[in-house]
């Protein structure tokens, strides 16, 4: 399927959102796959088919099954400008996220990067530290710690803000939604924002309400 390129932006945003992987690095394994004839990004494998003219051919697999072929022209792999965020931000896109996370689709910690955004976790509780006191850029001082959590894949740093911090305990199983990924003195680190949401899976001896965040 040949992409016009005013679209190739917004073709490489759907494919980050649907497979979990940051559009930089998509883009970043085309690049490879044209200098090393392919390259793995996330879940998904990236091969060079060829050029026609000044266009290069990619072909995108999971699993060893194709989901995607495409164009793409030279001088758009040398552009060191690419606005990642704003194709991220097309309506196209902020609907597909929407109605990913509608329907509750759980990112692997394994498969978070830096700049995702809507992210939704399913992890256990491993560490709760003792809580720290920080002053806020409003001037206010608030209590924060870094939860240790993880899944199947992989182990990432979870941070919750004053009431967020007692509603999940070690041990429990959690539900992260609609969380973003930085990266906050070289680690990876969940974080709920303002439109975060947090809640306990499994019963305890106290009911735990889903928390939702008050702080970024």
């Amino acid at each position: 399927m040949r992409q016009k390129k005013s679209t190739l932006g917004e073709h490489i945003a759907l494919l980050s959102v649907k497979h979990n992987i940051y559009p930089s690095e998509v883009f970043q394994a085309l690049i490879k796959a044209r200098n090393n004839e392919t390259a793995v990004c996330g879940n998904l494998t990236v091969e060079y088919r060829g050029k026609v003219k000044d266009e290069i051919i990619f072909l995108i697999k999971k699993e060893n099954h194709a989901v995607a072929q495409f164009r793409v022209d030279e001088q758009f792999l040398s552009r060191k400008d690419n606005p990642f965020e704003s194709w991220m931000s097309t309506d196209k896109i902020t609907k597909k996220i929407a109605k990913q996370n509608t329907e509750s689709v759980f990112t692997t910690v394994n498969g978070l990067r830096a700049g995702m955004k809507r992210v939704n976790v399913k992890a256990e509780v491993l560490e709760i530290p003792k809580p720290v006191q920080v002053h806020t850029q409003f001037g206010n001082t608030v209590m924060v710690v870094n939860a240790l959590v993880q899944d199947d894949t992989g182990k990432i740093k979870l941070c919750l803000w004053e009431g967020q911090i007692n509603s999940i305990n070690v041990g429990e199983n959690i539900e992260i939604k609609n969380a973003h990924v930085c990266v906050f003195r070289g680690e990876r680190q969940l974080r709920l924002g303002k439109k975060g949401v947090l809640s306990a899976t499994q019963n305890t001896a106290e009911a735990i309400k889903p928390q939702v965040a008050t702080a970024s």
